[in-house]
């Protein structure tokens, strides 16, 4: 195990000092795979949504390497490997406490069956000599250093061409109150410790019950700081800054990326928040402008969380019946309830499929690298086509582009 010997960042010693005190996330360690899944880290699943079809692996080819850069006590890394069986990845932090907790969680869960994991005391600034990866996951971190804009460089430059990088960042609009009670333990030298922390609990007992701020906290947030962990890195953590989407998409050009969208688009959709007259007028805008949009009228988003990549992506989106059937196939790993008709899909929601869907699906898990117009069921190519295409839209069934002239 490496150590940090010279921070690179200015907020590293302190920022450290403070996971190591507070070793965060404190999601309860468990015996056997962590709860459900999110498929934003599963690696086929981010690939699928962003450009319509997976990274198709040769046999005998390298495995995926992927990297947790910010791991903290491991929740993303079990994830990860879990969702990713088979996959290299390097899950690397600054802060020794969270690290002995994830190496726990990464062993109690199996996870380190499933993938093989590295987890390094490293700064994610600092990782010229581990090469490049297929896929990066950094949720919280950036915002922690003094300078974000030097980190996302530093991932820039390990991401491989066409690769892509998961981003999780601070919006300040959605955190209006958490920075007003941080300003004020600040302003009364209110410590990041075991003192801080008990400092900090009490103000929310004796504010008024109707202020603003403590209502909010209640209403918003006390669930998720139950955990003292979780309450500290909220309200005590002693570097962090925050974005609005005009600062948000100029820190992604400083480091020359593309911004491939959203991971949780349901949330920038006007559909949401709009209708008639103005959900015409505000579709009609460009759709920056209509993020923009959504910013103004919904001061609860508190973060932020995008794909990056690395140069143009393109995108298949598979409406050429040729193109269909020449490719591949796999099911989404993240599913819940299948075999069967009725599952819980990608987001967790409820989806139902035909008889005729799942006897598709099932010939795909039997037959894996078999073209689709190539399975062996017997059907015309517009009854395959057409089943395919809506599993491939719902996200439940996964596609690699094939040999079109094979078909």
């Amino acid at each position: 195990m490496s150590s940090v010997a010279q921070p690179c960042d200015e907020a590293t010693p302190v920022v450290s000092a403070f996971y190591d005190r507070f070793p965060y996330p404190g999601d309860p360690l468990q015996d056997g795979p962590p709860p459900g899944y999110n498929w934003r880290w599963s690696v086929d699943m981010a690939y699928a949504v962003c450009t319509g079809s997976v990274v198709r692996k040769c046999a005998g080819s390298e495995p995926l390497k992927i990297l947790d850069a910010g791991c903290g006590t491991g929740v993303s890394t079990d994830y990860l490997a879990h969702l990713n069986p088979g996959a290299e990845i390097l899950a690397v932090d600054i802060s020794l406490g969270a690290l002995e907790v994830a190496r726990e969680r990464l062993q109690r869960s199996g996870g380190n069956d499933q993938a093989h994991v590295r987890i390094e005391n490293q700064s994610l600034l600092e990782l010229e000599d581990e090469g490049q990866f297929d896929y990066i996951n950094s949720v919280g971190a950036l915002h922690h250093l003094r300078q974000p804009e030097a980190g996302l460089k530093a991932l820039a430059s390990r991401l491989k061409p066409g690769a892509l990088l998961h981003l999780f960042l601070y919006a300040e609009a959605g955190r209006w109150e958490i920075h007003r009670i941080q300003r004020f333990l600040s302003s009364l030298g209110v410590g990041t410790d075991e003192q801080g922390l008990r400092l900090a609990r009490q103000l929310f007992e004796i504010l008024p019950e109707h202020n603003r701020l403590r209502l909010n906290h209640e209403q918003r947030w006390a669930i998720d700081c139950v955990a003292d962990v979780n309450f500290a890195d909220m309200y005590l953590h002693p570097q962090e800054t925050s974005y609005n989407l005009e600062r948000l998409f100029a820190f992604v050009a400083s480091a020359d990326l593309e911004f491939v969208g959203f991971s949780n688009p349901k949330v920038w959709d006007p559909v949401r928040l709009l209708q008639g007259e103005l959900l015409e007028m505000a579709l009609a805008l460009p759709q920056r402008q209509q993020w923009q949009l959504i910013e103004q009228l919904d001061p609860d988003i508190s973060h932020f969380e995008f794909f990056l990549s690395k140069g143009p992506q393109a995108s298949l989106g598979w409406t050429d019946d040729q193109e269909l059937l020449a490719a591949t196939g796999k099911l989404s790993i993240c599913l819940w309830g299948w075999p069967g008709q009725s599952l819980l899909d990608f987001e967790m929601a409820p989806l139902e499929l035909s008889v005729e869907q799942v006897e598709l699906l099932k010939a795909i898990e039997a037959t894996p690298d078999t073209a689709l117009g190539c399975l062996p069921l017997g059907w015309d190519s517009k009854r395959i086509s057409s089943l395919a295409r809506d599993l491939q839209r719902r996200q439940v069934l996964l596609l690699s582009p094939g040999n079109v002239a094979s078909t």
